[in-house]
């Protein structure tokens, strides 16, 4: 596929068919991942699978909890507070497999080379046809001592980018982009 229609194309996916993804198709996915640049070519990024969907399920419940625990009221919209108090709402929408993208070692660039890692990897997993959502109601919550136990991560691991990935139930709609504002100089 070409890379023009692949960043064109994607669109966060929030509904999935329960089709578990093959092993070997997550590894493609993210060793187009790991071919992301990184500052100084450090590489920080660590790959955590997760497929169990009982685990999902207690991280969605506890981020759920801690969200509205610690967000304070007003910066989030109503609509936001609403589906989070939801008890049916899972915040990995029953996708089967969630790669986290987590910072490994002192840089100061980790959040920034795991971003390109992330999108690389939703890039990859467009052109094979699969859906991909990052979930940013994760991110919080899986950076706490209680969110990296949950997930057996090291302590000194940065959980920088929770990737939701699977079979699509449907299409997303294409969305309207703002016309980019370009100041020119020289």
């Amino acid at each position: 596929m070409n890379v023009t229609k692949a960043i064109a194309g994607r669109r966060s996916t929030r509904d999935y068919t329960p089709e578990p993804l093959d092993e070997k198709l997550i590894c493609r996915l993210i060793d187009a991942a790991a071919q992301a640049p990184s500052a100084m070519n450090q590489q920080p990024w660590t790959f955590t699978v997760i497929r169990d969907q009982a685990l999902l399920e207690r991280v969605s419940r506890e981020a759920r909890a801690w969200m509205l625990a610690t967000t304070p009221a007003g910066t989030h919209s109503s609509h936001f507070q609403a589906l989070l108090s939801e008890d049916s709402f899972q915040i990995f929408y029953h996708a089967p497999v969630l790669v986290l993208i987590s910072g490994n070692g002192p840089n100061q660039c980790i959040v920034e080379d795991c971003a390109l890692a992330a999108e690389n990897l939703m890039l990859a997993a467009y052109a094979e046809g699969l859906g991909t959502c990052w979930i940013g109601f994760a991110q919080g919550f899986l950076n706490t001592p209680q969110g990296k136990q949950a997930l057996g991560l090291p302590a000194e691991w940065i959980p920088v980018a929770p990737i939701i990935v699977g079979h699509p139930k449907s299409v997303p709609a294409p969305i309207v982009h703002k016309t980019p504002e370009i100041h020119w100089i020289g």
